[in-house]
């Protein structure tokens, strides 16, 4: 599926009618599909490429240490986690992938974890933090436009997310080395966030799932972002903003010998931030869907729910 590409420099940098032909674009595709492509969205293609390079290093290392940078305590929001203990909400089956997360730093304003220091990879931490400030200012420019397609104040996200409890996520999908019984490499799901931005992946796989409940491959540009709408940003505006099912699937079987690696980054807000449904977005063709949640109770609930706390 191609799915609508948009082209973040029209809203950075466009005209008043380029900025609202932007808007428009990006808010009907989060409408009726779930998922944009991005172009000029702004992340340099050094930083990926360097991004990816580490992220193959770290997956690289021996499980002993590897396994030394997974710290329970804080239930896979940093650091390592290990194969097979996150699975996707309603699924027994644990998805077939190991990852590491590298998180908001530390500040006055919300008290979050320190990073976990690689100290094997030259550079890792540095490159993690590059990447977490690009991604999160491109996010920054998106939500801002959906703040305009929704007719909020052009700040409301911007004040949620300055410090948000956003992730970079470095995912590793092992070679398959036997026949699975019950697994896909991610099993569909749809993220927690407000929105996600996918850079690259180093092979085929995700697929989303279309209203003709038919799963579809998403085909991008390796210059462009893939990114879709999370569930806290549909619960926000009461289904209007659709948050997407997708998977990532196997590989032919002439093929399972190979690895898969993929960066997502989950822009969430603050974890204060009302989930409260917006009151333009209620109406009597949409009743109000959801009860009132904090950002933070929304996301404690689906930790759970996958498996990463208990």
């Amino acid at each position: 599926m191609h799915i609508p590409i948009v082209d973040l420099a029209m809203y950075k940098n466009g005209s008043v009618t380029e900025r609202k032909q932007f808007v428009d674009l990006l808010g009907h595709s989060f409408e009726h599909v779930g998922f944009v492509s991005v172009k000029n969205h702004g992340i340099p293609s050094s930083l990926i490429r360097n991004l990816y390079d580490i992220t193959k290093q770290f997956f690289s290392l021996p499980n002993e240490v590897k396994i030394s940078y997974e710290i329970p305590h804080l239930h896979g929001q940093r650091g390592y986690t290990s194969f097979g203990k996150e699975h996707a909400k309603g699924s027994p089956a644990p998805d077939l992938k190991e990852f590491f997360q590298f998180g908001q730093l530390p500040n006055d304003t919300e008290p979050y974890p320190s990073n976990v220091q690689v100290a094997e990879i030259v550079g890792f931490n540095d490159c993690f933090e590059e990447a977490f400030s690009c991604f999160e200012k491109s996010g920054f420019y998106l939500l801002h436009a959906i703040s305009d397609y929704l007719h909020l104040p052009s700040d409301f996200f911007t004040r949620q997310i300055q410090y948000g409890n956003s992730i970079l996520r470095a995912i590793h999908y092992p070679p398959i080395l036997s026949e699975p019984e019950s697994s896909i490499r991610a099993e569909q799901h749809e993220d927690i966030n407000l929105i996600t931005l996918l850079v690259g992946a180093s092979a085929e796989g995700l697929q989303i799932l279309s209203k003709n409940n038919e799963w579809l491959p998403v085909v991008s540009s390796p210059d462009q972002i893939v990114v879709n709408v999370g569930d806290m940003l549909q619960r926000l505006t009461n289904d209007l903003l659709k948050s997407t099912t997708h998977r990532v699937i196997n590989p032919p079987r002439d093929q399972w010998h190979t690895s898969r690696f993929s960066i997502p980054f989950f822009l969430h807000p603050v974890s204060q931030m009302s989930l409260a449904c917006l009151d333009s977005c209620i109406s009597d063709h949409l009743p109000k869907r959801y009860e009132d949640l904090t950002a933070g109770q929304y996301l404690d609930e689906r930790l759970k729910e996958i498996g990463l706390k208990k």
